[in-house]
């Protein structure tokens, strides 16, 4: 393996989470250590390095690989800190009174990991790895259990709770279930639910089928979907935070989709707030709806004759 290859080994076995196994990482790793390609591990040493001058400068240098200077908050916040949160790297360790913003702050590798990282490819690595794990513990396991505390619960008509990723857009997908559908779709059943980590967390795939919408691995449903079969109303929703809104381009989409589906469709666009709103309305498709997870009361109708109800 290279260098780098040997760098992202290192850090799975230590623990790290997925996202800092990655090669900005490793590259980072290889420059706390001061290896170069044709070293050895156990020539790994430890000194200081500022981000910019220091470990920016050892990756261009010594594996030709130039991150452009706007980079920089990524290593200082996409590893650096949690590489001191894994106990890799001490932060200021020779002055640990800098300020934040202090143009000298810097990072070095810890001792136990600099002693763990030199036994690689030694019979000694297995057993520096464990005593590593029992002293510092697994950023990856503290994080993925604090990522399950901070799921977000939403609870559907029938008492069921379902557990959704954490995450803005999925707060705003329970606030549908929860909030939108008990104000403007009472007495009608989820039939689709994604979720960041599982697109089809909730589907009922036989009433899809029922009325018209067959479902196959590639089919491209609204965040949320809704159906009122008293008034034979199928309400489409998306959930806006970073995707965006029901747009004339996704509605044509979803017309071809749902070409057979004899329902009454309804086409909403769901906010979490109106700053975010805003955002959008360039974009939003005349005759949908729009709603603000901000104001759950209320509805924004886009133009036409008549409010919320296919067209």
């Amino acid at each position: 393996m290279s260098k780098i290859e040997e760098a992202q080994a290192i850090l799975k076995e230590l623990g790290l989470p997925d996202a800092q196994q990655n090669k900005i990482s490793g590259y980072t790793l290889l420059a706390l250590c001061n290896i170069e390609e044709k070293d050895k591990w156990s020539s790994a040493y430890k000194q200081s390095h500022g981000v910019s001058k220091g470990i920016m400068a050892f990756i261009s240098e010594n594996y030709q690989k130039d991150y452009a200077p706007n980079t920089r908050e990524i290593f200082r916040r996409q590893v650096m800190h949690q590489f001191v949160q894994a106990g890799i790297a001490d932060y200021n360790p020779d002055i640990p009174d800098l300020p934040v913003n202090s143009p000298r702050v810097h990072y070095a590798l810890s001792e136990i990991a600099l002693e763990t990282i030199k036994t690689y490819k030694t019979k000694k690595w297995k057993q520096q790895v464990k005593r590593f794990k029992e002293q510092i513990g697994e950023l990856k396991k503290k994080y993925s259990k604090d990522r399950e505390m901070s799921r977000v619960p939403v609870t559907l008509p029938n008492g069921k709770v379902l557990q959704l990723s954490p995450g803005k857009h999925n707060e705003v997908q329970a606030a549908i279930v929860e909030e939108f559908a008990s104000r403007f779709a009472q007495g009608s059943v989820l039939l689709y639910l994604g979720d960041t980590e599982n697109k089809d967390l909730h589907i009922d795939k036989d009433k899809l089928e029922s009325i018209g919408i067959l479902i196959t691995e590639h089919s491209k449903l609204p965040d949320v979907v809704i159906y009122d079969g008293a008034k034979n109303w199928l309400y489409l929703i998306e959930a806006v935070t970073s995707h965006g809104p029901m747009s004339p381009k996704r509605i044509v989409e979803l017309e071809n989709f749902l070409k057979d589906c004899k329902a009454g469709k309804i086409y909403i666009s769901a906010f979490p707030d109106f700053s975010e709103f805003k955002k959008h309305t360039n974009n939003i498709a005349w005759e949908t709806e729009v709603w603000i997870m901000e104001f759950p009361e209320h509805m924004i109708h886009f133009n036409g004759d008549k409010f919320i109800g296919p067209r």
